[in-house]
């Protein structure tokens, strides 16, 4: 223990290194990466231009309408299964056939549920189109943007109301997050750039700025924030390897295939895979390192003596407790999006072996399992690091600190 603390302050002394010096070192790197990142924006492949000219009589639009009356309501069978079919009036609210009054058949010509039924001022979606055969209009979807919004204030207050300041943090934070997926994340991936490398850049630049808002400008959080982004690394690996072995393409989904063939860029669906397993996996990440870091901390504040090495089997001890939720939350989730793909497995001829090796199958697999490989190994990276910062860093006098902290908050 004295030679490690010997070495430790030789490299001090021979750097002139202050605590000082280490936290502006973090802030000058911290936006280096932020410029960096800003700027990072290589010019997209070249397209070839096409010149396809669309007819004048051909025009298609996305309109907002109100139904006013449901005229009638039938039922036909569509592929062997009996559905509603609903003759219904609506009323345009929005573009350029607002205030027309127009008749609609709905459930005609797609899959109809009791749930899709619409009634009388229910707010929907239209979609128009105008060609050499005439006017057409069907709806689309419902208008759920009041809903939405109301969701919203509900979680904003409730957070508030119980986080209290940590909770406005953590608010802020989201949005930060929000604001790094909308303006560096998919504007990047839109002009064909690497998934992989701007998912692991605009996944640090959303996580650095909403740990320290939230928790704070200390050494916890730096070891956190150095856990994760080892972790995350590890991760991206694990993810880069596996999709390599497993052949897969990234076209598990229509959405996929659909967004290659419309894309004016090129678009590499496998890396858009990968990128999805680091984000979906970021969250969870963040949740894990963060908890390893604090438990560590409070257990070199409880007893100042304890070693690194004792912090870290401490840590390890809570951390397993950790991965068993952790690893359980991340499958029941992955599980839950893809729970209707599960159930029309279970009515497929096919073989359990042949099924698992279908791609839309084998990705969700790799997801959940590489997401629980960089979960359990965040485990050990962040309490190994937390120890030996809390043991260079941990200072006497922080349990009593942390107690007026948590009396204001």
């Amino acid at each position: 223990m004295a030679e490690q603390h010997g070495l430790w302050n030789r490299v001090k002394a021979r750097f002139h290194l202050t605590t000082n010096h280490l936290l502006w070192g973090t802030v000058v790197i911290l936006a280096a990466i932020v410029f960096g990142s800003m700027i990072f924006n290589p010019a997209a492949p070249e397209v070839a231009e096409v010149n396809e000219e669309v007819p004048p009589d051909m025009y298609s639009e996305t309109l907002e309408g109100r139904v006013v009356q449901v005229l009638s309501e039938n039922r036909m069978i569509v592929g062997g299964q009996e559905q509603p079919i609903q003759r219904v009036l609506i009323e345009m609210t929005s573009g350029s056939q607002k205030g027309r009054m127009v008749e609609v058949e709905h459930g005609g010509m797609t899959v109809m549920t009791e749930s899709r039924r619409v009634r009388a001022g229910d707010r929907v979606l239209i979609e128009y189109s105008r060609g050499p055969t005439g006017e057409h209009f069907y709806i689309g979807d419902f208008i759920r943007l009041p809903t939405l919004l109301l969701l919203t204030l509900l979680f904003a207050m409730a957070t508030v109301i119980v986080g209290r300041q940590v909770g406005l943090r953590s608010l802020i934070s989201m949005g930060f997050s929000v604001l790094i997926i909308a303006l560096f994340i998919l504007p990047r991936l839109s002009d064909g750039q690497n998934p992989v490398l701007i998912c692991i850049v605009g996944s640090f630049l959303a996580m650095a700025p909403s740990l320290y808002l939230t928790y704070g400008w200390d050494w916890k959080t730096h070891s956190a924030l150095l856990g994760l982004v080892i972790s995350l690394m590890v991760t991206s690996l694990l993810s880069t390897l596996s999709a390599s072995w497993g052949h897969l393409t990234g076209f598990s989904s229509e959405e996929a295939a659909f967004l290659v063939l419309s894309s004016q860029t090129q678009i590499d669906p496998r890396g858009l895979a990968l990128g999805g397993i680091i984000i979906g996996t970021l969250g969870v990440l963040d949740d894990v390192t963060v908890g390893q870091a604090s438990a560590t901390f409070e257990l070199k504040r409880a007893n100042p003596a304890l070693s690194w090495q004792q912090l870290f089997r401490h840590g390890m001890a809570i951390g397993r407790d950790h991965i068993a939720s952790m690893v359980n939350t991340l499958m029941m989730a992955y599980v839950g999006a893809a729970l209707p793909l599960f159930l029309l497995l279970t009515s497929s001829s096919a073989s359990l072996v042949q099924t698992l090796n279908r791609e839309f199958l084998a990705e969700e697999i790799i997801r959940t399992l590489v997401g629980s490989l960089g979960l359990i190994l965040a485990v050990p990276i962040t309490s190994l690091i937390a120890g030996i910062v809390a043991e260079r860093r941990g200072a006497p006098g922080a349990a009593e600190r942390t107690e007026k902290q948590m009396e204001r908050r």
